[in-house]
């Protein structure tokens, strides 16, 4: 890890590698930090080439390089309302070779898909915050607080993923086990033919995400899939399958 620098001569900015070294990804050292659940959402997105995809939050960009490196000729578009994440999202982008088939647009899901006068995608993906109501956990930090607290709840995320893709387009959203009932009740409205991959820390314990993909207008039954297991008991750090996905090696799967 490399520190640099901001604008202000503070030491405040961090330089690491993802995805098996492949991606160079430049984030604060004191706001949120993109990790397992952008791995995770990057490697749910099997877009092929000429298609367009949107992140909603896309933050410092943490996913959509990843989407970028495994999805050679997708065009990307991130939504950031924080100046300073879509400043980093910029550069993450441009550090990498992204730049010419990717943009990041100040924008806020509050707002709704329609405000930014865009046509609509072949994806739209997000990992909305986990939380909307202030009081359900310890207030965060102020810099991490935006990537937490939904201040405008899950609805609002999902009515903008919904708004943003055409018809057969998907969705994929990586969010906490216990809003799966909500996710699929909100996306309900105008989605169907849902996929849900849980994610488990250990095969024996219950998953504490999960990954949903949905297709707009889509009328294809409900699929539970096996779940995906990040640790075993041996005292490796990853499971093969998810070393595998995280370096890139391998996709998530749908």
């Amino acid at each position: 890890m490399t520190v640099a620098a901001d604008g202000n001569g503070q030491q405040g900015i961090a330089e690491n590698t993802v995805l098996g070294g492949r991606i160079r990804l430049r984030q604060a050292i004191g706001g949120y930090r993109a990790g397992m659940d952008a791995a995770l959402l990057a490697a749910a997105v099997e877009a092929k080439p000429g298609t367009r995809v949107i992140e909603a939050g896309c933050g410092v960009g943490g996913v959509l390089t990843q989407v970028a490196a495994r999805c050679p000729a997708v065009h990307l578009m991130g939504v950031e309302r924080d100046p300073a994440a879509a400043d980093l999202a910029r550069q993450n982008l441009d550090i990498n070779g992204f730049g010419d088939r990717a943009s990041i647009v100040r924008g806020d899901v509050a707002a709704g898909f329609r405000a930014l006068e865009r046509p609509a995608f072949d994806w739209a993906i997000a990992n909305p915050p986990y939380f909307d109501d202030p009081g359900a956990l310890r207030a965060p930090a102020l810099a991490k607080r935006g990537a937490w607290i939904a201040d405008d709840g899950l609805a609002a995320w999902t009515d903008f993923l919904t708004a943003a893709v055409r018809d057969g387009g998907r969705i994929v959203v990586i969010h906490r086990a216990d809003r799966l009932a909500d996710i699929l009740t909100l996306l309900g409205a105008r989605c169907g033919s849902f996929a849900i991959r849980p994610v488990q820390s250990f095969a024996d314990e219950p998953a504490k995400r999960v990954l949903v993909q949905a297709v707009r207008s889509g009328r294809a039954p409900l699929r539970l899939l096996p779940a995906l297991v990040l640790h075993d008991r041996s005292g490796a750090k990853h499971t093969l399958q998810a070393e595998a996905i995280l370096r890139g090696e391998a996709a998530l799967g749908w």
